[in-house]
């Protein structure tokens, strides 16, 4: 197994793959730097085998399915994520690799935003989205991650190994800040400068579709990892509707012994009963998910085993994956 892997996930990245690749060969010269190509069409994996990177492909279209490969494929002590457009310093690097070597780190964060982000970014819609997004995911999950949607991250063996792809694009950082939030995952912010892009390069990110993916992504996320807060809003969302339309027709009720609004008395049965219903749904996707922790935990337990054991069975020279001995 290797001892730290660099991962860039590229799209059309021509203009700037050959410097990031040449800062991380001399950055990191012990690292084996991958640069997984995402049906580029101006020559990007060329100029990337010639700077020295291996180039692999992903044909499916999205950065959350070229890292579903990437973290499929290699096994590696270290893996340094970064994107292949030049806006993050290589000089970083070697800082995140002793978080998550020496300080047990499963993630760490290549935080912009405390730093030059704000100042060099733009694009003044990204600047609010970041915040908004950073500020939602900390609230909702009562995590201290400084920089949610970084393209630049550190991340440990166990924490590639167990981590669910689910998205398919840009909001798979998103995803992954929660995961790491929600298994309770060591997190570290790394302070980092920030660039932009260099002239003639462009963001494949877009502002307004992918802003609302990484939303949608929250709430679903939410949804999943905390069932019991997500149904009991909706479920007191419900009760205080059907509360407020019952009022009237109780207060009628008392002053006259009569019922003239029927329809309204059913539905507000109705949407009481909707409310019951979420609220008893949420505690029992809650007992489902806390035991699909305790079977995450178990798994982690296994392969920090199968790590422990991993030298014995590669021993005369074996190459055999880390994951596959794993899986067996």
């Amino acid at each position: 197994m290797q001892k730290v892997a660099v991962l860039i996930p590229c799209y059309n990245e021509s203009k700037t793959i050959e410097k990031v690749v040449r800062d991380f060969r001399e950055t990191l010269p012990e690292a084996v730097i991958y640069v997984y190509d995402n049906n580029s069409s101006d020559g990007t994996d060329r100029i990337a085998r010639e700077a020295g990177a291996v180039v692999r492909y992903e044909r499916e279209q999205g950065k959350g399915n070229v890292i579903r490969r990437m973290f499929r494929e290699i096994d590696a002590e270290c893996y340094i994520m970064i994107d292949g457009d030049d806006t993050y310093p290589a000089e970083s690097a070697p800082d995140m690799v002793r978080d998550v070597l020496e300080l047990q780190a499963d993630m760490v964060v290549g935080d912009r935003l405390s730093s030059t982000y704000f100042e060099e970014n733009k694009r003044p819609f990204h600047n609010f989205g970041n915040t908004i997004v950073r500020k939602s995911i900390n609230f909702l999950f009562r995590s201290n991650i400084k920089d949610i949607m970084t393209g630049y991250r550190a991340f440990s063996f166990q924490f590639v190994k167990t981590f669910p792809v689910l998205s398919k694009g840009f909001e798979i950082e998103t995803e992954m800040s929660i995961h790491a939030a929600d298994k309770n995952m060591r997190v570290v912010n790394e302070v980092i400068e920030y660039r932009d892009r260099p002239e003639g390069s462009e963001s494949k990110l877009n502002t307004y579709s992918d802003g609302i993916k990484v939303l949608r992504t929250i709430l679903r996320l939410f949804r999943i990892y905390k069932p019991l807060n997500f149904f009991s809003i909706l479920s007191g969302t419900l009760a205080a509707v059907s509360v407020c339309f019952f009022i009237p027709v109780m207060m009628t009720y008392l002053k006259t012994g009569l019922v003239p609004n029927f329809p309204t008395l059913i539905v507000c049965g109705f949407t009481m009963l909707a409310a019951i219903l979420s609220f008893f749904n949420g505690m029992m996707l809650q007992a489902i998910h806390q035991k699909n922790r305790q079977d995450f935990e178990m798994e982690l337990n296994q392969l920090h085993f199968y790590l422990q054991i991993l030298p014995e069975k590669n021993e005369g020279g074996a190459q055999d994956s880390a994951y596959a001995n794993y899986d067996n």
